[in-house]
């Protein structure tokens, strides 16, 4: 089987996705107009993305001092290419309007086509933050922000980023610094916004300097200080402002004179390499405008609901992450099963011993190679089957009305730390598989599996920690609107129990799918009994990765249920295939769950309680 099967296999045969032609806005698509995106993005991807995956791993962004010694980013001559042959191809705006040059595309084929690029290569993948830019301003920006600013983004002209975190603040939003004070007199009477001028530093922003476009579009979150000068603590005070690199106008064409923001240098990563990592200052005089320090920004939605606006990108992000962290995982494996059917090593151990003699074995005949295999393909078609379950929640939120619509958002509430964060753990674990079944040549640089581990380390960090989404799941989502997104979700898991229990093959798994379930909501109910927050939330993380690890066995239960639809004797080995991931997965993931619960149900407080000088 190849990505492209799989992705058939799931958006067709699972996902039923040409049935969304039925409504209005996805009319003039069908399974011909989807596979003519899915042709053209993995075509793309193999000719631009792809041959060029190890060179920006090696050649990373550097920088060069200009004459008025500000810093330039030089990128590879590949990177421009890829990134010229993506905005050409339309799919920065795929999923907008007709109206603004979309092609209303369904997001869960979107998804399914950007996932190539993932696959080719994560480094120089850099639309991502781009197109949730844009699609941020569209939700909540002025008419005239979406025109200038938005439609330059889907067009590919400009770039977009998301600056939140601070040197001295990292995940902790509710400690960012940076100031944002009214511009004259006039500022509230700006038509792109009202004017403020801004001053701080952002750490860790992606694609926050580059020449793959003519400007970049940040959008920096910043307080705006009280009467007395002060800045609001906590959250509640943080405003959302676009800050151009390059001033514009009200028709969108550069003024001539540059924003108040530089870059003050470079983070070096262990991968993602391809993808400029900054630490930007804004408002610290390096190019003042009209004399003064401080970087023009425009503000977004009203003043104190910046995080508001942020968590419609943040979300969307991290979903995105997801997907990066899955065709990683997928990369590392199609990798190691062409190693392992090709390497000949050892012979088969047989009743009466081994046969020196005998011609060696290839790897893949060996049962614990046939596990790593079988381990990574369980991770990587499993993950992959969930994000594209979510992103057909973004299809029925946006587009199915009424009540399904509302639950299809309450649905991925509850699923996006896990999309976020469980492929970020364990398609990291099939990377290191991908190494083990390399052997020596795994950890050189001669094979790429090193760099697809090094690429996937970052994901568990990327768009909030693991311990971040731990705690919103436990601590927010579960419990949100009185517990009705994990009714909901509880209550696809047990229809899928339903019709699983009939097939013979899926029995046994359906059951126990039905007891995790069982579990999962006891132990959220005894993890909560005391109603202390910082006793339920001390295990957040083995909570989220026994939740993970019973969604994850629900996703495999439905996706072997529906190959089994098509495929009632196995005769296709690509049956057999996702049969075998899912019994993988039943027999040596999910008995996982109890040791993790353990200590969730029972709060734990081992390592709540550790004392600083005993460690």
């Amino acid at each position: 089987m190849t990505l492209r099967t799989t992705i058939d296999f799931l958006l067709h045969d699972w996902l039923h996705t040409t049935e969304l032609a039925a409504r209005e806005r996805y009319a003039d698509h069908n399974r011909e107009t989807m596979d003519a995106v899915l042709d053209t993005c993995e075509r793309i991807a193999r000719e631009k993305y792809a041959p060029f995956n190890r060179l920006v791993d090696v050649e990373e962004p550097r920088t060069v001092t200009e004459p008025d010694g500000s810093l330039r980013v030089v990128l590879p001559q590949a990177s421009h290419d890829a990134f010229k042959a993506f905005a050409e191809s339309g799919m920065l705006s795929a999923a907008q309007d007709y109206d603004i040059g979309g092609m209303q595309l369904p997001y869960s084929v979107e998804a399914a086509a950007n996932a190539f690029f993932s696959c080719a290569s994560v480094g120089i993948n850099a639309s991502l933050l781009s197109v949730g830019n844009a699609n941020l301003l569209m939700a909540h920006g002025t008419p005239l922000q979406k025109e200038v600013f938005a439609l330059n983004e889907f067009s590919g002209r400009w770039a977009g980023t998301m600056c939140l975190s601070e040197p001295q603040a990292g995940s902790s939003l509710s400690d960012v610094a940076t100031r944002a004070v009214p511009d004259g007199a006039d500022f509230a009477t700006d038509a792109l916004g009202p004017r403020y001028r801004l001053k701080g530093n952002k750490m860790w922003i992606s694609n926050g300097d580059h020449e793959l476009t003519e400007n970049i579009v940040h959008l920096v979150l910043a307080k705006i200080p009280d009467e007395n000068g002060k800045l609001v603590p906590g959250t509640r005070g943080i405003s959302l402002f676009i800050v151009p690199k390059k001033l514009v106008d009200t028709q969108g064409q550069l003024t001539g004179v540059r924003n108040d923001v530089a870059l003050a240098g470079l983070n070096h990563k262990c991968g993602w390499r391809g993808t400029t990592n900054t630490l930007l200052n804004f408002g610290e005089g390096q190019f003042p405008v009209n004399g003064q320090s401080g970087a023009v920004g425009y503000l977004v939605g009203q003043p104190g609901k910046g995080l508001q606006c942020m968590f419609h990108m943040m979300n969307e992000a991290r979903i995105g992450v997801g997907i990066a962290a899955t065709m990683l995982g997928l990369a590392g494996y199609y990798a190691s099963l062409d190693y392992a059917k090709n390497r000949p090593q050892g012979r088969p151990i047989t009743g009466a011993g081994k046969d020196a003699a005998a011609p060696q074995a290839r790897i893949i005949e060996h049962a614990d190679v046939k596990r790593m295999l079988l381990a990574q393909k369980a991770y990587g078609e499993g993950a992959l089957a969930l994000e594209l379950y979510c992103a057909r929640l973004v299809d029925e939120h946006h587009t199915a009305g009424g009540d399904a619509a509302d639950e299809a958002r309450l649905l991925l509430e509850v699923l996006t730390p896990i999309a976020k964060s469980w492929p970020s753990e364990w398609c990291l674990e099939a990377n290191s598989l991908a190494i083990q079944i390399h052997g020596g040549y795994g950890y050189t640089r001669d094979f790429p599996v090193e760099q697809y581990w090094r690429d996937n380390r970052l994901n568990m960090i990327h768009e909030g920690t693991h311990g971040i989404q731990a705690m919103d799941l436990l601590g927010r989502k579960v419990l949100m609107e009185q517990g009705r997104g994990l009714q909901l979700l509880a209550a696809r898991v047990q229809a899928t129990i339903a019709k699983a229990l009939p097939v013979p093959a899926l029995a046994a798994h359906a059951k126990a799918l039905g007891k995790a379930l069982q579990d999962i909501a006891a132990a959220t109910q005894q993890a909560w009994s005391t109603g202390q927050p910082e006793e339920a939330l001390a295990n957040a993380v083995p909570y989220m990765q026994a939740f993970g690890h019973t969604v994850l066995a629900w996703i495999w239960l439905d996706v072997a249920h529906a190959a089994l639809q098509l495929d009632a004797t196995q005769a296709q080995p690509s049956t057999q295939g996702r049969v075998a991931a899912a019994r993988y997965f039943f027999h040596y993931e999910l008995p996982k769950i109890g040791a993790w619960l353990s200590v969730v149900a029972s709060r734990d407080p081992t390592c709540a309680q550790m004392a600083e000088d005993a460690f």
